[in-house]
């Protein structure tokens, strides 16, 4: 379909029968044009369509903008693990979307504003595109911008009753061969620890997990899973892991290995368990998920664990914005391989592929 052709100066000229410069004194408020031709010629511009210099510029600049809505509590100090991996997301993010010729406006979101359902200002008062929705944004938040109409991509979580576009890690495949390397390396009694009640993205590690456990025949002891939280809370997260790890001593229930949802978490029980004098990665080992630089360090105790393809991923958000599938009300979803890493060098082997 070709594009309706610009309308120019010389079109409403041509249209009334006098000159371009008489159109352009009218047009431009200067003098030397009676009122009644300045009345007819801006009236014919309007109905033409005439579209100033000026404001096609400022029309162009503000199609060029895409707002970046961003929880506070993802890119808190709070949580330093959390905050280094967002914050360099959040980076690539807004270099991605400027390599595309856009405008990328990065707005906070805090605890007040999601709790209350508060759109920011710059939301009604900055012309935009469309909207990321950054990591993992409160479900009620997340559908009332969805309701707003506007274009958008959820960027590494997602709701499944939200017919969205989402950029996601490959977390089912990517948990799948973690576990199966814990697996390889002679490991039967295997847990798991995430929070599968909070977010699609442990929900399907924990489907990987299961998937795995149940293609190499192993059951899943339930005393050895914990599958939810109340929130993301650091101090609730490691006090629920040592009630948690006090119930498996004290039942001799504790496995050898543990998968974790993410590296956070694996950490987490890390220290838990070295707290109660379990040797890790001796006694037990933790895998996790993610990639965090602290996770992958030699000294940090964890096992393996899935890296994130943090530029893939926004490279995936940004191209769903702008090809279109942000302003269709359908569940697409692009999931993005990550890299499985061996940290400890027992982990090294077979099993070290990309997820």
């Amino acid at each position: 379909m070709a594009r309706p052709k610009k309308v120019s100066m010389q079109d409403i000229a041509d249209q009334i029968g006098i000159s371009k410069n008489a159109v352009s004194l009218a047009l431009s408020g200067k003098s030397g044009v009676s009122e009644q031709i300045r009345l007819i010629v801006r009236q014919t511009a309007q109905e033409l369509g005439y579209v100033s210099p000026a404001a096609a510029v400022k029309a162009e600049e503000s199609s060029r903008n895409i707002l970046l809505l961003v929880p506070e509590r993802v890119v808190s100090h709070e949580d330093s693990e959390h905050f280094r991996f967002f914050h360099d997301m959040l980076w690539i993010l807004e270099k991605t979307v400027r390599a595309h010729g856009c405008n990328a406006v990065i707005v906070r979101i805090d605890r007040q504003m999601e709790e209350r359902l508060e759109l920011p200002s710059l939301y009604g008062e900055l012309e935009h595109i469309g909207v990321i929705l950054f990591g993992i944004m409160a479900k009620p938040y997340a559908r009332m911008v969805w309701k707003t109409g506007m274009p958008l991509v959820m960027l590494d979580s997602y709701y499944r009753d939200m017919n969205c576009a989402a950029a996601v890690s490959a977390n089912t495949e990517g948990a799948e061969s973690v576990v199966r390397l814990l697996i390889e390396h002679g490991h039967r009694q295997i847990g798991f620890i995430g929070p599968a009640n909070l977010t699609t993205s442990h929900e399907e590690r924990w489907f990987g997990y299961w998937r795995a456990m149940r293609e190499a025949g192993l059951l899943i002891d339930e005393r050895t899973t914990l599958l939810e939280a109340d929130d993301f809370d650091e101090v609730k997260n490691e006090q629920q892991i040592g009630a948690f790890l006090a119930r498996l001593v004290a039942t001799e229930a504790l496995p050898t290995a543990f998968f974790c949802g993410n590296d956070r978490i694996a950490l987490l029980l890390i220290r838990r368990l070295r707290a109660i004098g379990v040797s890790v990665p001796e006694q037990v080992k933790v895998a996790g998920f993610d990639g965090l630089e602290q996770a992958c360090v030699p000294d940090s105790g964890v096992f393996a664990t899935m890296r994130v393809d943090k530029k893939s991923m926004c490279a995936a958000a940004v191209r769903l914005l702008l090809d279109g599938y942000g302003e269709k009300r359908h569940a697409v979803r692009w999931t993005t391989p990550g890299q499985l890493i061996a940290v400890s060098n027992e982990a090294e082997g077979p099993g070290n592929q990309g997820g």
